[in-house]
């Protein structure tokens, strides 16, 4: 599978601590932490101790996800609220994998692909059971046209949420580097249908997610580019403190792009009998957020643009 899809283990007669296994506290929502975290930590243990691999776990987890999605399709409230007990269950082990891959050092390519992949299979079957779900009900055809637009709507939210978090880890906390466009497509190219089908598939997913990322957010990429031109990626700790000051008041924000939003939202409208009002709140508040957040990510983009420029320039 190549070298830059392995993973490395090891044995977790020494486990770190819970705090160990987040990607980095301010990242995390307080639901995240008082909750799924701390299942998810517990579960992590337990799958270390049985020799689970990450991407097990977010097999079982994709598979519990998708029944939640069957259950949505329902009109009684109690199986709704059943499909809603499974997503919970469906998110612990999605926290769990990524916990389990810190505490047995299992970090890898393929588990960074995977795991979205899985998210985007639970909410094609969301999407796809409360649109059956609403035809049944009497709406027009046109509901489905409403359905791929909250779908569409909501791959955007969620890959643009998911680069500005990592974009955050990397040049606020120097964290992992973020993966660009142009190195993923490279990279594609050197595998083969015949010899690499599967990896080959995979990256070809991960770079369609990548550019479309750098699409919404090209500041965030042009910052990348700039740092590994000025400092060779090293990225100096008076930059992290710059980008994590600019950065930190939209943290909240963009939080709201995040799943547990999108649960109260769900849980609302099931408790109303509305669920077209999901789909409408993807098509507007959602979308309404996310122009605002890349907006504002875009000129704090701008304006570090600028400091790194007048730095490089003075020096």
């Amino acid at each position: 599978m190549g070298t830059e899809l392995r993973s490395v283990s090891r044995s977790p007669r020494s486990l770190p601590a819970i705090d160990a296994t987040y990607k980095s506290r301010e990242v995390e929502g307080i639901v995240d932490l008082f909750f799924y975290r701390r299942i998810g930590f517990r579960l992590a243990r337990f799958f270390a101790r049985v020799n689970f691999t990450p991407a097990a776990v977010t097999l079982v987890g994709g598979v519990v996800g998708i029944v939640a999605g069957h259950l949505y399709f329902y009109r009684a409230l109690v199986v709704n609220l059943l499909g809603m007990l499974f997503q919970v269950v469906a998110n612990i082990f999605d926290n769990a994998d990524g916990q389990l891959a810190r505490l047995t050092n299992q970090q890898s390519r393929i588990g960074r692909i995977l795991d979205p992949i899985v998210d985007h299979i639970i909410w094609f079957s969301i999407y796809l059971h409360l649109a059956l779900r609403l035809q049944f009900e009497g709406f027009p055809r046109a509901i489905w046209a409403v359905a791929v637009a909250a779908g569409l709507s909501h791959a955007a939210q969620a890959a643009a949420a998911d680069y500005w978090r990592s974009a955050y880890l990397y040049l606020g906390k120097g964290g992992p580097e973020l993966d660009s466009a142009s190195n993923l497509n490279r990279e594609y190219r050197r595998y083969t249908w015949r010899a690499n089908a599967w990896p080959k598939f995979l990256l070809g997913l991960y770079l369609n997610v990548t550019r479309e990322q750098e699409l919404l957010l090209p500041g965030v990429r042009q910052l990348d580019e700039r740092i590994d031109d000025n400092f060779a990626g090293q990225i100096p700790a008076w930059f992290q403190s710059r980008y994590g000051d600019l950065v930190l008041p939209t943290l909240k924000w963009w939080g709201l792009l995040m799943t547990n939003t999108r649960m109260l939202v769900l849980f609302v409208v099931f408790l109303f009998r509305q669920p077209v009002w999901y789909f409408w709140f993807e098509i507007t508040a959602a979308n309404f957020l996310l122009i605002y957040l890349v907006r504002k990510q875009e000129k704090i983009s701008r304006s570090l643009l600028g400091l790194l420029t007048t730095q490089k320039q003075s020096a």
